[in-house]
């Protein structure tokens, strides 16, 4: 009998993350980073829930509630978790009291880079970057133009995943085996491991938008 390999819509596919969810209230917020870095800390040092438990002499389920940020620890309570982490007490709080960053790139000021392997004519220019963060990623966003002098150049490879999406012209962009026709409004998300980048330059210039993402190290 044969099988259906078509793929399914994008439409069809579950996502889990609510773009639209708004935070738990603030005090949440902290019992939450709280637990996110004893949990941290307890498993950087390879130290069980129980293991813990015998050290602080609080129960497992007790631990379990503040690591799940259901429960406001005593500060005696932090102190003891503190001691038997072997950290500052201050380090639980790392987490609530960072600053968030936010990038805002003015038109015209991206920073133009040569990334390695950048091709001749093609112009690289960076959105804004943030290093270490929470989030454990790494975003990567570029702005591209290619013009009648740009190689094509079908062969890049690199860690992450990568979103391109078409402002303006077209290319032919191949990705592994498969080539695109990519025209403004067209997107393409993709494993960049593989081969991939433009094979045919259509309609010059063309400008799309690159977003690479990849684990922090």
């Amino acid at each position: 009998m044969p099988t259906n390999n078509r793929q399914k819509p994008l439409s069809e596919h579950i996502l889990n993350q609510d773009p639209h969810k708004t935070t738990e209230p603030r005090e949440k917020v902290l019992e939450k980073a709280i637990g996110r870095q004893i949990r941290f800390f307890r498993r950087k040092q390879e130290i069980t829930v129980a293991d813990l438990s015998v050290e602080t002499g609080l129960s497992i389920g007790m631990l379990s509630k503040i690591e799940n940020g259901n429960t406001s620890p005593s500060l005696t309570t932090l102190q003891s978790l503190a001691n038997a982490l072997r950290v500052p007490i201050t380090a639980f709080f790392k987490g609530f009291e960072e600053t968030k960053v936010a990038v805002h790139t003015k038109s015209g000021e991206g920073v133009e880079i040569d990334r390695r392997g950048t091709r001749a004519g093609h112009q690289y220019n960076l959105l804004g970057h943030i290093g270490s963060n929470d989030s454990g990623v790494i975003v990567e966003p570029y702005f591209i133009t290619l013009d009648k002098k740009s190689d094509v150049f079908p062969t890049f490879q690199h860690a992450g995943i990568e979103t391109i999406y078409m402002i303006k012209g077209q290319v032919d962009y191949r990705h592994g085996n498969s080539v695109y026709p990519l025209k403004p409004g067209d997107s393409l998300f993709f494993d960049a491991n593989a081969p991939h980048g433009p094979e045919v330059l259509v309609e010059l210039p063309t400008h799309y938008l690159s977003i690479i993402s990849y684990p922090q190290n």
